[in-house]
């Protein structure tokens, strides 16, 4: 009775702390993907001085948020102007493209009679709903930045963690985790190998596309693409809106090709890349990395795709290890002799 009671008020207080426990969950995997990084970084000599794993977790951040505070600083700036230019000669382009969308086969059935005002009135209500949405905002930046400092704490003492956990398990099952862990450790750093490639692969594509397409910025938007591609599914979105309105500033027929190419892409992406370069990096099937993404999208949203598939690699290790092998040899006892 006490067990269960016990049992209960932990479920209770989990639930409640449920936020709180994604980003600790979500910070420790980081730690695991980022920590051969930092062991890189601390093999590195320069004549007779090598980095500690202080001044490696240092380098490492500085060269994350360095390269995004110049690629944001340098790039985005005439983006935005020149966005912000297309939304203010938007209602005046308006009547035009109506005119041109009315020669079109059942263009009456759209419905395109006050098009202007319509817009005008969907582009006040988008703007009341992001100024509506800025506290949620603001609380997911923070959400992010503590993100960032628990990484950082697990770099620094998730060996010591790791040690106290496997301390509290008897031998030889202990010994037996920490075999297990070390495999999913391993297949779970890989993941950062197959997100890189993927992210390349987006980005190349992207920047040669949009350069065919004759669309401005297109390097820099291209690299944006790349950049976005970390997060799956919902990473390129907000980014493809953009591009969609660089490119509609010059025609809309741009505007809708850039829509295409990105279409085509999603869909090579979802059906052949990503399986396969996933079961590559962390040896995952296809159809596993397919659900594991679908999974962590409806559980957690953006943050649960983020960290779907390291998760998927992290339970396969652990399912195949206890479920479909529970018995080891070395584990099994010896039968009594006959008597």
């Amino acid at each position: 009775m006490v067990f269960a009671a016990v049992l209960v008020l932990m479920m209770y207080v989990g639930w409640h702390l449920l936020h709180v426990l994604e980003i600790v969950y979500v910070s420790a995997l980081f730690a695991v993907v980022l920590s051969p990084v930092v062991d890189h970084i601390q093999r590195l000599r320069i004549r007779n001085w090598s980095p500690s794993q202080p001044v490696a977790v240092i380098l490492l951040l500085a060269g994350i948020f360095g390269g995004l505070f110049l690629f944001f600083y340098l790039g985005l700036p005439p983006v935005i102007r020149d966005f912000r230019a297309f939304a203010e000669d938007l209602p005046q382009k308006l009547p035009a493209m109506v005119a041109h969308i009315k020669h079109l086969p059942m263009a009456d059935k759209l419905g395109l009679e006050n098009m202007s005002a319509r817009v005008q009135s969907g582009l006040a209500a988008t703007a009341g709903y992001i100024v509506s949405k800025l506290p949620h905002w603001a609380m997911f930046v923070l959400d992010i930045l503590t993100a960032i400092v628990l990484t950082v704490y697990f770099i620094f003492e998730g060996g010591d963690l790791y040690r106290y956990f496997l301390s509290m398990l008897r031998s030889p099952f202990r010994e037996r985790m920490d075999r297990t862990l070390q495999v999913a450790e391993g297949r779970v750093s890989h993941w950062l190998i197959g997100q890189l490639s993927l992210m390349a692969i987006q980005g190349v594509y992207s920047v040669i596309t949009f350069g065919f397409l004759h669309v401005r910025y297109f390097v820099l938007l291209g690299i944006l693409m790349g950049l976005t591609n970390i997060i799956p599914v919902a990473g390129n979105l907000v980014t493809i809106v953009l591009v969609f309105c660089v490119a509609a500033a010059d025609s809309w027929t741009k505007a809708f090709l850039v829509l295409a190419v990105y279409g085509i892409y999603t869909q090579v992406e979802n059906a052949y890349l990503t399986p396969r370069i996933m079961k590559q990096s962390v040896d995952l099937m296809g159809i596993a990395v397919l659900i594991a993404l679908m999974a962590g999208s409806a559980l957690a949203g953006i943050v649960g795709a983020l960290v779907a598939v390291p998760s998927a690699a992290l339970i396969s290790v652990l399912a195949d290890e206890f479920l479909v092998q529970p018995d080891r040899p070395e584990e099994k006892r010896p039968k009594p002799p006959d008597s």
